[in-house]
């Protein structure tokens, strides 16, 4: 069961977040998130609303952000379990909890990708995510200037913690995000 209704916790990430590209990230990790516990028979609901608030704290806290999220959600009653989740997605950058949990270790694995992925399709003459090849993003990963505030190490070790291939943890990705590239400001093609 979620622990947040979607209408509550959009406008809670937007009362600590005002930009839009914030929010739309938001969106496309929730899109991943729902998409994985899909995938792992998990509550699509719960995975979706840590997707969604992961980043809450980030904007209007950049220097306390997976720390100050905890307060802010403890205030909303918001289980230990759902606030450690998104806590943990800073591991060894902002704060020491490891992602231990399917639900945390996706988390970890699956946010700077999704930011990755978007910046790849928004570079592309199509603007979508729907052409886009495995072998096209990891040539973009290993260009250090293309998104080079993403961290390609965090992105690896996200992908070794899920068991997974690079390869499989990027095509899964590109596919979480079709449905909602649209509102994440990309384009639909078919």
């Amino acid at each position: 069961m979620a622990s947040i209704e979607r209408d509550k916790a959009i406008e809670l990430f937007k009362k600590y977040n005002e930009e839009e590209s914030l929010f739309k990230h938001a969106l496309s990790v929730e899109a991943v998130m729902r998409y994985f516990a899909r995938k792992n028979k998990e509550d699509e609901d719960e995975w979706g609303m840590v997707g969604l608030l992961h980043d809450m704290d980030y904007e209007m806290y950049p220097n306390e952000h997976c720390i100050k999220v905890k307060e802010i959600l403890e205030k909303e009653n918001l289980p230990e379990s759902f606030i450690r989740a998104i806590q943990s997605h800073g591991f060894e950058i902002c704060v020491d909890i490891e992602p231990l949990s399917a639900m945390e270790k996706t988390l970890y694995a699956v946010d700077e990708l999704a930011g990755f992925i978007t910046a790849c399709a928004l570079v592309r003459p199509s603007k979508s995510v729907e052409d886009m090849e495995v072998k096209s993003v990891k040539k973009k990963l290993k260009n250090k200037n293309f998104a080079a505030k993403v961290d390609r190490e965090v992105i690896n070790k996200g992908a070794e913690r899920l068991g997974m291939s690079l390869d499989e943890l990027i095509k899964e990705t590109i596919t979480a995000l079709i449905p909602v590239q649209e509102e994440i400001g990309l384009q639909k093609i078919s």
